[in-house]
């Protein structure tokens, strides 16, 4: 049997696109929580070791260590052959969406949550502004890609709904309104069984 440990953080939005995968696909796994507020040199040993650049997500596969959180999601569809990784055609869409989540909405939401979040950063007033206007656009994309279908790959979710749900799930905490369209898939995304809030999918230690 595979052993699955993921290192991750609920306010990561990369780290959320593993946890959904990994839940969304069935696989049995650990998590350990990495408090990405905390100075790097204090965050444990065995994650400094398997992730030098110090980020989360990080997923251990047998001893292995994965990172960049599209990477591993192409690593587990085409290794388990599932959301998306059961056909030619599943990993191309896959691949599309998650290259298109990276460069555009992947890109202006973090930012714009970083912005107006937790811990918010300064950002010149204009910075926001020409955040804000990459949202729109990108918003109505989202609803292009998305078109008549439930999710992203079809009748059921893939990877690509799993990458771009790692920032989407939060256009309440960026300040930003979705499109109908972006509401109901955000809807029919926390409804699927084995979705989790961040929360859930990054508990808090149990006390000792």
């Amino acid at each position: 049997m595979v052993e699955l440990l993921l290192y991750g953080h609920p306010d990561s939005g990369h780290a959320c696109k593993v946890a959904a995968t990994l839940a969304l696909a069935g696989l049995a796994h650990r998590v350990e929580r990495v408090d990405i507020w905390a100075a790097p040199q204090t965050r444990p040993a065995d994650f400094l070791a398997a992730n030098p650049a110090v980020e989360v997500p990080v997923l251990m596969i047998d001893g292995q260590s994965h990172v960049q959180s599209g990477a591993i999601l192409l690593e587990i569809a085409t290794r388990w052959h599932c959301l998306g990784g059961e056909s030619t055609a599943g990993l191309r869409r896959g691949r599309e969406l998650l290259l298109w989540e990276a460069n555009r909405i992947g890109m202006c939401l973090p930012q714009l949550v970083a912005a107006r979040g937790p811990g918010r950063r300064a950002f010149a007033p204009e910075v926001v502004a020409w955040l804000v206007g990459r949202y729109a656009a990108d918003r109505t994309r989202f609803d292009l890609l998305l078109g008549d279908g439930p999710f992203f790959h079809g009748d059921a979710p893939g990877i690509g709904d799993c990458a771009i749900w790692g920032y989407a799930q939060w256009t309440d905490r960026a300040g930003v309104a979705p499109s109908p369209a972006m509401a109901a898939w955000q809807a029919r995304m926390r409804a699927l069984p084995a979705m989790r809030s961040p929360e859930g999918f990054f508990p808090d230690a149990a006390p000792a």
